[in-house]
């Protein structure tokens, strides 16, 4: 799928388009700094039923939050410089017991997915407006 939006509103229609396509539990957030993966986020939090505040896991890596449909995972792996500390967090035991694992910045672990069914978006932010794709 693809997207094009040029409001912070418009994320609204991506969440709406994107939720009934979840069919895996690992959902990849690819983008530049600024890009609107933690944006995309809290929409699409909301729109699962959680009532918690999102913000960034930037410092703290891993933030949980709870869904009626169970535990989701945010992850940002930008600081981690190599899959040993990918490892040392428990990203297994995450993925394992999740209904929805989020892990921005992935590319030091996405070769460890080889084998697993998981989705990908990518936000190019173009500086007017955001272009997705959606796998």
């Amino acid at each position: 799928m693809q997207f094009t939006i040029n409001t912070l509103e418009d994320w609204q229609e991506v969440v709406d388009k994107i939720i009934p396509d979840l069919k895996h539990n690992i959902l990849l957030l690819k983008g530049n700094l600024g890009a609107g993966k933690t944006t995309f986020t809290q929409f699409l939090l909301k729109n699962l039923g959680s009532q918690d505040e999102v913000n960034s896991p930037t410092y703290s890596i891993v933030n949980e939050y709870t869904t009626p449909k169970g535990k989701i995972y945010h992850f940002d792996l930008y600081r981690l410089k190599n899959i040993e500390e990918v490892y040392d967090i428990g990203i297994e035991e995450y993925l394992d017991n999740a209904f929805l694992c989020i892990i921005e910045w992935p590319e030091v672990y996405e070769e460890e997915l080889y084998g697993l069914k998981y989705h990908t978006m990518s936000i190019v932010n173009t500086g007017d407006e955001r272009d997705i794709s959606f796998e």
